[in-house]
């Protein structure tokens, strides 16, 4: 007659299997939890400031950025 491994844990008679399943979810959670991570909106994508010498070109990097965006 094969019986299961039983190993008695805080007085009380566990299943080897039931250890080993116990050892998979807790790799398998904390492995989805370190990858997961904070979720960032995609505003939260900073742009470098713009370094310009005058109004009327500041304007003209700004419009031409937004063409470059809607190109992409």
């Amino acid at each position: 007659m094969a019986g299961i491994a039983t190993y008695t844990i805080a007085g009380r008679q566990v299943g080897g299997h039931h250890l080993a399943m116990g050892w998979l979810a807790t790799l398998f959670g904390g492995v989805y939890l370190a990858t997961s991570g904070p979720k960032r909106p995609a505003s939260a994508v900073a742009t470098p400031p713009i370094n310009a010498s005058s109004s009327d070109e500041a304007d003209f990097i700004k419009k031409f950025l937004e063409e470059q965006d809607k190109k992409h």
